[in-house]
């Protein structure tokens, strides 16, 4: 029977569902109630200015984010986990300069973590069940109306910082969120300040200004939204900054003070597989869809399937240094692409063939500038009658 009206064994009980949870692989464990209620406006205002974009489901469910407790009746708290998921030997800098290499967002280099976070949930919850059959609970890892961020910043894992993630003073952003819908009337955490202060790393470095005002984003320009969620061609204006970004960005993780000594995780699931260490540009798009699908196998990268991956990497070879082979094999592509991949295989082509004449031109100046150096040299060497 649940003790609802014994608070010492309330609190007891919390602090083993938190000592499971670290036993589990969660690098933080939280607890909050399900009042939602102060965030539907801003929700609401989000989407009235269409800053979701194509996640038409975020209007679908929109209401029921803040109401918890319909998408399992009975629940009354929320257990708020996270798992760190950097990796070591990440080569963030390296990567992002050079042009000819894949960059890929880090939390998508390892195993997809919602099976992995669930499954860890469920082990969770069997394990207070033992202590509690009476329990009723339901796991969420981002797959179904939640709003997670707000639910761990009120279990005190966090706060929200500018870029829009769940900060912490320790952790940093580097880690995923999971929650337990349970109906235990446990003892509630406390929220944590919010520690940004005037700080705008994040908002200067976003490569396209996707971070509106204060941790508002528009996800329209976001390269983590349209390299992963958007369906369709993506916007002329976001494709040159956009450059060797082919799934997701990090830019705004990357400058936060607060992720210089973030812990590397703890899950060898996490770590970079080894077909996407330092992998080139090329070797990627040229990938047919059979191989696709089984190098990202278990990876979160197969759900945006063949054509936006071939899509986006279209892209960053556009961006790439000048190279006629890049420049065959686009047009060898385009032949067998529909969709909106012709036009991107297209636009591809025009830059790297632009980049090629400006190449071309500028060894041709340096060349004639040579050339005339080289004549005045000779001229002041001859005599004067000759």
């Amino acid at each position: 029977m649940i003790p609802t009206h014994n608070p010492e064994l309330l609190h007891e009980l919390a602090l083993r569902i938190k000592s499971w949870g670290k036993a589990l692989g969660f690098s933080q464990v939280g607890i909050c109630d399900v009042n939602l209620s102060e965030h539907q406006a801003a929700l609401q205002s989000w989407l009235d200015k269409g800053y979701h974009g194509q996640m038409h489901f975020m209007e679908r469910h929109g209401s029921m984010r803040t109401q918890p407790d319909t998408l399992l009746p009975g629940t009354i708290r929320i257990i708020s986990v996270s798992m760190n998921y950097l990796p070591p030997e990440a080569r963030f800098a390296q990567t992002l300069s050079n042009p000819s290499l894949a960059n890929i967002s880090r939390y998508a280099t390892g195993r997809d973590y919602h099976k992995l976070m669930r499954q860890r949930l469920k082990k969770l919850a069997l394990k207070i069940e033992q202590e509690l059959p009476e329990l009723n609970y339901r796991p969420f890892v981002d797959s179904a109306p939640v709003l997670e961020r707000p639910i761990a910043v009120k279990a005190g894992l966090g706060w929200v910082g500018k870029h829009s993630l769940v900060l912490n003073k320790e952790s940093g952003s580097w880690f995923f969120l999971g929650e337990l819908f349970v109906n235990i009337p446990l003892p509630l955490d406390q929220e944590q300040p919010e520690q940004c202060g005037t700080c705008r790393a994040c908002v200067t470095s976003c490569p396209t200004d996707a971070i509106v005002s204060d941790a508002v984003i528009d996800a329209r320009r976001c390269i983590s939204y349209l390299t992963i969620e958007h369906d369709d061609a993506i916007p002329l204006e976001f494709r040159k900054p956009m450059g060797n970004r082919i799934y997701g960005c990090d830019d705004c993780q990357l400058v936060c003070p607060f992720n210089r000594d973030a812990p590397l995780t703890a899950e060898s699931d996490f770590h970079l597989r080894k077909q996407w260490q330092n992998q080139e540009l090329m070797t990627l798009f040229l990938w047919d869809e059979a191989t696709f699908l089984k190098q990202t196998e278990g990876s979160p990268i197969r759900r945006i399937g063949h054509q936006r991956w071939r899509r986006n990497i279209s892209v960053a070879l556009g961006n790439a240094p000048a190279s006629t082979r890049i420049v065959q094999v686009l047009q060898e592509a385009l032949p067998d692409a529909t969709g909106y991949l012709v036009e991107h295989l297209k636009w591809a082509i025009e830059q790297q063939e632009q980049a090629i004449a400006k190449e071309l031109q500028h060894n041709k100046d340096i060349m004639s500038r040579g050339t005339q150096r080289l004549i005045r040299i000779i001229e002041k060497g001859l005599p004067r009658d000759a």
